[in-house]
């Protein structure tokens, strides 16, 4: 098994580097009054992904992995939505912001699973 192969299941530097990539996508943005809210709505989002996964990588309570968890969900699909309207709005980034999306769906699916699986896990 390669590093890259090892790295790529490690939600911890996963996220953490969407997180970066979403930053030097919308530091690629021109600033205006129709942009600025989009740009940081989106670096909102896409860094809150990973900071909510540490966060319940580090909780007490299964109740409080699993809350923390959904929320990293929830942020990626905002993501996911803040990425197609940065793409419409200055479209230069539209390939970018589509390889993004796709990570941002990926890491909604794995989030989804996380939470599925804990949830059946505690039933038992």
């Amino acid at each position: 098994m390669t590093n890259e192969r090892i790295t790529k299941y490690d939600l911890e530097e996963r996220t953490a580097k969407f997180a970066a990539e979403i930053v030097k996508l919308a530091q690629s943005i021109p600033e205006n009054a129709v942009t600025r809210p989009i740009i940081s709505q989106l670096v909102r989002a896409g860094t809150s992904v990973g900071a909510n996964y540490c966060e319940a990588d580090d909780a007490i309570t299964k109740k409080d992995f699993i809350h923390k968890i959904s929320i990293s969900k929830k942020e990626a699909r905002e993501t996911k939505h803040w990425l197609r309207i940065a793409a419409i709005t200055y479209p230069k980034v539209k390939e970018r912001a589509r390889i993004l999306w796709v990570e941002a769906k990926e890491l909604h699916l794995i989030f989804n699973a996380i939470i599925h699986s804990s949830k059946k896990n505690n039933k038992q």
